[in-house]
């Protein structure tokens, strides 16, 4: 994929964590979406694809760095005001709305393309687009939840990527999060094979949304809702100030 054609890729997953987009619009992202992952990977192949290594690559170079992360000023304005836990279960119920509506979304396009056997061989690539909306609405999450707990790092939109996704992959806050970010620290072996296991069973999870007919969506839907509720929860117990 080209460099024009990666920017483009990350900027449409950015656009599909927004929280207030139409169930139509939704589903028009994502079929766009699909569309522009079948170039990647068809240049990365298939076996990179469906490891996960060309998913986590993707994420940590193209996705990541064009996520809208919000201040905490901005997170407060368009929340009312709230501040502390409030907030933090403002988002979390948000995030578990739109991974939910874009499991629905992959799951309806599933089932509008099952009735036309050629398209069953673009399966993996629906999963792969839907895998990096749902893992960018979570990521995106992960870096907000920081945010309103005053434990945000610093760092270059790389880093910070790098860092939240090893957030995102061990349910676990940053570790020293709210100072400077060691790059050498968050780039670790161990810490890319973990993202990559993560974002495969991610990726593995979404097969529930090309169940046949409707089943999909709502099988979608539920799945995303439960998974992005228990990152949510399990961030939030571990970023809240202990008392």
């Amino acid at each position: 994929m080209n460099d024009l054609a990666r920017h483009d890729l990350g900027e449409l997953v950015g656009r599909l964590t927004a929280d207030d987009l139409s169930r139509g619009e939704r589903g028009r992202l994502l079929g766009v979406l699909s569309r522009a992952v079948t170039a990647g990977a068809r240049v990365a192949g298939a076996r990179a694809t469906l490891s996960g290594r060309w998913l986590a690559d993707v994420v940590t170079d193209d996705v990541g760095p064009h996520l809208p992360v919000r201040d905490l000023l901005t997170l407060r304005y368009h929340h009312g005001g709230l501040s502390g836990d409030e907030l933090a279960h403002a988002l979390i119920r948000n995030a578990t709305r739109t991974t939910a509506a874009i499991g629905a979304a992959a799951g309806a396009l599933a089932a509008a393309e099952m009735a036309a056997p050629p398209t069953l061989l673009a399966a993996p690539v629906q999963l792969a687009a839907e895998t990096l909306a749902i893992v960018a609405v979570e990521l995106k999450l992960v870096a907000e939840l920081h945010v309103v707990y005053g434990k945000a790092p610093h760092g270059t939109h790389r880093e910070l990527t790098v860092a939240y996704l090893t957030s995102w992959a061990g349910k676990r806050g940053l570790d020293g999060a709210g100072g400077r970010l060691s790059f050498s620290a968050v780039l670790s072996t161990a810490a890319k094979q973990q993202l990559r296991q993560r974002v495969l069973r991610r990726f593995g999870r979404n097969v529930s949304s090309l169940a046949p007919f409707l089943a999909g969506a709502v099988a979608g839907a539920e799945l995303n809702r439960r998974e992005t509720r228990s990152l949510g929860d399990a961030l939030m117990r571990d970023l809240r100030p202990r008392r």
